[in-house]
């Protein structure tokens, strides 16, 4: 039997060259875009899938009540991590993690830079990390010790055994190296290239071991037995046992969720990543079923072509079941065959998809979950695509078909089939809007004022002795020719990781207790970044001029009230600080957002961010060239490393960005497949109406005039696919727009524009066969009706 529906359809594939290679193309490209999605969807959902502990481990999140409103953070006090496995039942180890630290590393006159953390040594029976030299149990016995991963352990050593051997950090210490780990996945949260003692660093101001001081990330593993529930009880007002008065409440968030459930509001888990996830989950399924649907429009345009076929296998004895399990089966070889096809797209697209979602996703054929999603995915796209055709071929009266040498026509089917173009172009609609939208709100947010310039803009890491010859550096950059001002911050203007709510003023509301951010800055920052004054004065270059003022951003003014103005007064603890100037507000951290109350400090000693601004001529190859000499010279055996600003500020809108573009590709496809379907839908209604056509061309009737007759229909649909896809992109898009504090409108403007582009296409589509219909010979068409 399956011989024989492998001979039917071979035969039928050859009969219909042209058209079997659009079923198979449009079968091919459906499930190549699936696949691609479903392999990202896959590394997505398998985040953290190398940690066999990930299941008993979690994080500790603190929510913080501001202005009666919960904010989440991910740092919690020095002291808490030890605390925690001597006091609460459950907790079998814990750990923490100082941050990421990209610091210099050198062996003789080889220096490269390598992210990594400072940490507790119990973090490696926790993550179990892959050691391939030394042993883990006693890696850390020494304070100077690290671990490096192979990779780095080979840019250094080669293929011998580094441990033993030292590395200097930072041009200062020597650390020897006890052991080398594999690699960790690209789908992990941990990325580091090597891990040290945090006992290096937790002791280096008194405040790292204030219970009210957040500086370190703990990391907890539960006993496989222990409640969860419980546990939380516990956790939840801990700090104030430690610290009276303290608000503050602390929660696990499981390793489970760390990738996709990033999210919180209000203090509560809400949305992520997930989101995106689930998004392009069921784009991948669209994408599926609107090829489906291409394949069910072909099959059924084609059927005229079977009618002689389908009456003798039925006055032969053939029963319908017999028919649909032929046509089915036929189906099903395709949609294999389909399935064949569109592995190779996949391994051919496969680079430049990786290239897209900044991945390394690779298939194997040979991995079971691979391979059984191949089987179970050309089986089911072959019953669902070849169901409707089947048991549509197999209906009919054999002495009407013979009769007549063709299908009847059928109001339900002209129905099914005019509903699946619907459907499909519906979805192109809204997947063609909703990519629109997202481009615009991205550059809504790129091109608004960010109370600063971006552009021309360089920075580089304070290493060495940079700070100490700052002066030096700064008077050569001036010099130069190429720079137009330079300055010192904590970080980088795009964001201000320290803050509290510990200031307080004459007059302020007790119930109030804003969270202020504040930055230590030197003179020239303001002038750099292109911050603008809105009263007052900046600092002075001689730092110690204003080791009692400050200068404050217009919302901190704002909520100051009376004291928000030059000359007040601002207190931190028990020290007062004048105000001496007040920039206009500018963004920071969250672009979305309007930025916060904000505080600068003269205090450039021990920043960690050199940011340069070219000037607005200067050739950027001949002023990195400048720069560099400089900054090394000035700096020696430090290489000079640097980052653009507006390359990072691209990268915040990275998620945003790759919806976009994910959305937008797999638009153009959905509409590629949904033509494929149109152009056969558009030839089984050429071809029914050949005599109708034959019969208007002998009455005088022009091409134009029986190309538009053959059109108008379709433009029809592609219209009830516009009043139907409007409204739910509206409503979709606009529940998407909610997530952002500074959004675009939905504009009517854009719905209109797709609607058009969606006629314009559904039109070049059905013109070629109905052009075609309208040149053949009427007088052939009519005699062989």
């Amino acid at each position: 039997m399956i011989g024989n529906y492998f001979k039917t359809t071979v035969r039928s594939l050859l009969n219909n060259r042209a058209y079997s290679f659009l079923n198979i193309a449009g079968l091919a490209i459906g499930i190549a875009c699936a696949s691609l999605i479903f392999l990202w969807v896959q590394d997505e959902f398998t985040y953290n899938h190398n940690f066999e502990k990930r299941n008993n481990l979690y994080t500790i999140y603190e929510n913080q009540t501001y202005e009666g409103k919960k904010s989440t953070f991910h740092a919690t006090p020095g002291p808490m991590a030890a605390a925690l496995k001597t006091e609460i039942p459950g907790i079998k180890n814990t750990a923490r993690i100082a941050g990421k630290d990209n610091l210099l590393f050198s062996l003789g006159e080889k220096a490269i830079r390598e992210e990594g953390s400072y940490t507790d040594p119990e973090i490696f029976s926790m993550l179990k990390l892959s050691f391939v030299q030394g042993d883990e149990s006693n890696v850390f016995r020494e304070l100077h010790s690290v671990v490096i991963n192979i990779t780095m352990a080979r840019k250094f050593f080669g293929d011998a055994n580094p441990v033993g051997k030292t590395l200097k950090m930072n041009n200062e210490q020597e650390f020897t190296v006890t052991g080398v780990f594999n690699d960790l996945p690209k789908n992990s949260t941990f990325q580091f290239q090597w891990l040290a003692p945090i006992k290096n660093i937790d002791h280096k101001a008194p405040w790292m071991n204030d219970w009210s001081a957040n500086w370190a990330h703990t990391y907890v593993e539960l006993e496989p037995s222990a409640d969860v529930n419980a546990v939380n009880q516990k956790l939840l007002h801990y700090i104030k046992t430690k610290k009276n008065k303290n608000t503050t409440e602390c929660f696990l968030f499981s390793m489970n969720d760390w990738n996709l459930h990033d999210s919180f509001t209000d203090g509560k888990m809400d949305g992520g990543r997930i989101e995106y996830v689930c998004l392009f989950a069921a784009i991948a399924f669209i994408i599926l079923i609107i090829a489906c649907i291409n394949f069910m429009n072909l099959s059924t345009a084609r059927s005229e072509k079977r009618a002689k076929e389908v009456g003798v296998r039925k006055v032969m004895g053939a029963g319908k079941g017999k028919l649909i399990g032929q046509f089915i089966g036929e189906a099903v070889i395709m949609a294999y065959i389909a399935v064949f096809m569109a592995i190779g797209i996949v391994y051919i697209a496969m680079p430049f998809f990786n290239n897209l979602v900044q991945k390394e996703l690779a298939i194997n054929i040979m991995e079971p979950g691979h391979l059984i999603y191949l089987i179970a995915i050309g089986l089911v796209t072959g019953l669902l695509a070849g169901s409707y055709p089947a048991f549509y071929l197999s209906s009919f009266n054999p002495i009407t078909v013979l009769k007549s040498m063709k299908l009847p026509s059928g109001a339900g089917a002209g129905f099914i089939r005019q509903s699946l173009v619907v459907i499909q172009f519906s979805v192109s609609i809204i997947l063609i809007i909703g990519t629109v939208i997202i481009y615009q709100q991205i550059q809504h947010v790129k091109t608004r004022d960010l109370g600063y310039n971006k552009n021309n803009l360089i920075y580089v890491s304070t290493q060495g002795k940079l700070i100490d010859h700052f002066e030096s550096v700064y008077n050569d950059l001036k010099a130069s020719g190429v720079v137009e001002d330079a300055s010192l911050s904590d970080s980088r203007v795009l964001e201000v990781g320290t803050n509290t709510d510990n200031y307080s003023w004459d007059g302020k509301d007790p119930s109030k207790n804003p969270l202020i951010s504040w930055e230590n800055v030197n003179a020239q920052f303001i002038k750099t970044m292109g911050i603008k004054l809105a009263a007052g004065r900046g600092f002075y270059a001689n730092a110690s001029l204003d080791s009692n003022n400050v200068i404050i951003n217009q919302d901190l003014a704002r909520q100051m009230g009376k004291q928000g103005h030059i000359g007040g007064i601002i207190r931190n603890g028990e020290k007062s600080f004048q105000i001496v100037g007040i920039v206009k507000d500018f963004l920071y951290n969250d672009m979305y957002a309007g930025g916060g109350p904000l505080l600068l400090y003269n205090h450039p000693t021990g920043t960690s961010v050199l940011s340069i601004r070219f000037k607005d001529q200067a050739n950027i190859q001949d002023a990195l060239s400048k720069i560099g000499t400089i900054i090394t010279t000035n700096n020696p055996g430090y290489p000079f490393e640097y980052k653009f600003m507006d390359d990072d500020f691209d990268q915040l809108f990275k998620t945003e960005t790759l919806t976009g573009k994910l959305a937008g590709t797999f638009a153009s496809l959905a509409i590629i497949i949904s033509c494929l379907g149109l152009f056969g839908l558009a030839a089984y209604t050429a071809e029914r109406r050949i005599k109708e056509i034959g019969i208007r061309k002998v009455l005088g009737a022009s091409v134009t005039g029986l190309t538009g007759l053959l059109s108008k229909d379709f433009l029809k649909l592609v219209a009830i696919s516009c009043l139907i896809a409007f409204p739910v992109a509206w409503w979709a898009l606009t529940n998407w727009l909610q997530n952002y504090q500074y959004r675009v409108n939905v504009n009517w403007v854009v719905f209109a524009a797709v609607g058009v582009l969606a006629m314009l296409i559904a039109l070049v589509t059905v013109s070629f066969q109905a052009i075609k219909a309208a040149l053949s010979n009427p007088v052939k068409n009519l005699r062989t009706e």
